[in-house]
């Protein structure tokens, strides 16, 4: 089942060699996905962080998520890839990947979008952002009622994103999230660690 913190890096939180020990301090600290966000064009490095990211997941008992490059899961043997609006096609990636593949696609404020989703297979859908942003702050608005709404219309893991606190997050889980997407919550704390517990704890 999916659920649980769902920690997303950022390159400009984790300059250079800081992003391996930020994602170890996550999944210390109770991530139970990561998610592999780096929209440069240095595919050596990518592909070299994403491999080492793989493993460090797996020893983890936890999943490793690519954000929009289909061929680099499929290189790496990632447990799948995160799709947003100008990214392949679901049928695309599934065919790429398999059947065996962790497939989510971002729905922004759109539950029509969600509901397409789940009809091409999806293992999840995202919704976002549900506060102030400071890694997306023009992302449309999303409300805990349209979370509600998706609760009751799909059978789906619901994954809240957008301006997440420990504080805050609880609001979205009681809306029926099953987790919750942060990037600056957790990559942008002095203690990463720390603070991936604080997200964690919500879940218990």
């Amino acid at each position: 089942m999916l659920t649980g913190l769902y920690a997303i890096t950022d390159t400009t939180l984790t300059p250079g060699g800081a992003l391996i020990p930020a994602v170890a301090a996550a999944l210390r600290g109770g991530a139970s996905v990561i998610q592999y966000r780096d929209k440069s064009h240095d595919a050596a490095r990518r592909r070299e962080e994403a491999a080492v990211l793989n493993a460090l997941c797996k020893q983890h008992g936890t999943l490793l998520i690519i954000n929009d490059d289909v061929q680099l899961a499929a290189d790496i043997g990632a447990a799948g890839v995160h799709l947003g609006r100008d990214d392949v096609a679901l049928p695309a990636a599934r065919k790429r990947l398999g059947n065996g593949a962790i497939i989510g696609v971002s729905c922004y404020n759109r539950l029509t979008r969600a509901q397409a989703a789940a009809e091409q297979g999806a293992d999840y859908v995202a919704f976002g952002r549900f506060f102030p942003s400071r890694t997306k702050p023009d992302a449309l608005a999303a409300t805990p009622e349209l979370l509600r709404a998706a609760r009751h219309a799909l059978a789906l893991p619901l994954v809240a994103i957008g301006g997440i606190t420990p504080d805050n997050g609880g609001l979205l889980l009681d809306a029926g999230a099953d987790m919750l997407a942060v990037i600056h919550g957790v990559f942008g704390q002095p203690d990463i660690e720390a603070a991936a517990r604080r997200f964690a704890a919500l879940f218990d």
